[in-house]
């Protein structure tokens, strides 16, 4: 008997509904289902009085009723997407409508032999016994509600293996869309990415909205990075402005692995991405970052826990949030070292800017160190425009308003330099351009690029 609270009764039904409408109970993957979603009745929804989400407020998701999302595929059109999307021409793409895969809004490319790309529902009959050597084995759902929750509703997402010694040298798109309903409606996406010895890879992941509904988007993606692998990872959120995304990225690393992920977090009422990554082999590397550009009431929290499980790997973290309105943004990021792993470096930086006084801002970086020989450092800022550098842009000329966005658009594009997908990282520079006042008179502007 599944314990429930008046809370969590609503996914507990819906769970069961769920395994009756499925009927397979001698299915590899029930098991695990079961399993988390016991342990979400166990766990119940984090509350502001747990450390991990003292200043993300989970109430309104839990207060509120939510079905299971239906089949809209037929209800959405190349068009209804496309202003929301970057220009993914030179990109396979995977797309999927209420969490299901949709054939029509999707265009593979040819991939080099061996690649595995496709719908996860699909991959956990015809290559269950490769999704069931990773699925569920990182993202750990034992003290974690929304990944225990996201566990036991898995019916669809994307599946991505890369052989070994194989590069993939265009990007794969995946896009998760979720369309307007009579009421509330709930997804679950799960993305399981898992790139071989000496293989490299880019992923991108859309988040989008069609209309602007009330709607709970709970997604995993689970990066499997084995020895000498690269994976180059975005996370690009544009739900409606009444949705709530809870994202959980995490990545295991193995020995001289290399990944890096980017959340760009653009639309959504409340949203939450915890992003992990466990550096479990000598010489791995990750870099994490992020750029959130928030209004009106919109919350953004990027919690994120590199652990240094072993000797000589990096870490770096880079996180920047553009604030307006009521908006508010909160970074948490946490380094461990653990007591062998030596020559660990770390470095964490998180920067913020303020453009009204009601704006609000949390940052609380931390070092957790048990070696003796590691280079860690970490801080943070959170303040306005700078007038005197207005002043300075002022005395050559500029307007005082073109001056500010100017500002504004050097503080966020600093957020965004780093993404090597040239259409993406354009995209993103206009859509920020297109927020300022005076957003088209610096679309001319000539910027250096680190990449």
């Amino acid at each position: 008997m599944i314990a429930t609270t008046e809370h969590t009764n609503g996914f507990i039904a819906g769970f069961d509904r769920l395994e009756q409408a499925d009927g397979r109970s001698d299915h590899w993957f029930t098991p695990v289902r079961r399993d988390a979603i016991t342990q979400f009745a166990d766990l119940g929804f984090p509350s502001t009085r747990d450390e991990e989400w003292r200043y993300t407020n989970v109430a309104p998701i839990a207060k509120t009723e939510f079905s299971s999302a239906r089949d809209g595929a037929a209800g959405v059109s190349p068009a209804d997407i496309t202003d929301k999307l970057f220009n993914d021409d030179g990109c396979s793409r995977i797309a999927f409508v209420n969490g299901r895969y949709c054939e029509a809004l999707s265009s593979v490319r040819e991939l080099p032999p061996g690649v595995k790309v496709g719908a996860l529902g699909e991959a956990m009959d015809t290559d269950g016994d490769l999704v069931a050597q990773y699925l569920a084995r990182y993202a750990a759902f034992d003290a974690e509600a929304f990944i225990a929750l996201n566990t036991a509703f898995v019916e669809d997402g994307a599946f991505i293996h890369i052989p070994r010694n194989t590069d993939v040298t265009d990007p794969i798109h995946l896009v998760y869309v979720t369309t307007d309903g009579e009421q509330p409606a709930a997804t679950h996406p799960r993305t399981l990415i898992v790139a071989d010895v000496s293989s490299r890879v880019t992923v991108i992941e859309s988040y989008l909205g069609v209309g602007e509904g009330t709607y709970l988007t709970n997604a995993v993606t689970e990066v499997v990075a084995r020895d000498n692998a690269v994976v180059d990872h975005y996370k690009i959120g544009r739900e409606s402005p009444n949705a709530y995304h809870i994202g959980t990225f995490h990545a295991q690393l193995s020995r001289d692995a290399n990944v890096s992920s980017h959340a760009l977090s653009l639309g959504g009422s409340l949203v939450r991405n915890n992003i992990n990554t466990v550096l479990d082999g000598e010489g791995a590397e990750c870099t994490l970052s992020g750029l959130c550009v928030l209004k009106d009431t919109q919350h953004v929290d990027n919690h994120l826990r590199v652990d240094h499980a072993k000797p000589h790997c990096d870490s770096r973290e880079f996180f920047k949030g553009v604030l307006d309105d009521k908006s508010h943004s909160v970074f948490t990021g946490r380094i461990v070292v653990r007591e062998d792993a030596q020559k660990t470096d770390g470095k964490q930086t998180n920067q913020n800017l303020l453009l009204s006084d009601e704006a609000m801002a949390d940052s609380k970086p931390q070092l957790e160190i048990f070696a003796d020989d590691v280079k860690c450092t970490h801080g943070a800022t959170i303040g306005q425009v700078d007038d005197e550098a207005v002043f300075y842009l002022r005395s050559r000329g500029m307007c005082e308003a073109s001056a500010r966005d100017l500002l504004v658009f050097a503080f966020a594009r600093e957020g965004i330099e780093r993404i090597r997908v040239e259409p993406l990282r354009k995209w993103l520079e206009d859509w920020i351009l297109a927020r300022l006042p005076q957003g088209r008179s610096l679309g001319d502007v000539e910027w250096p690029s680190l990449t």
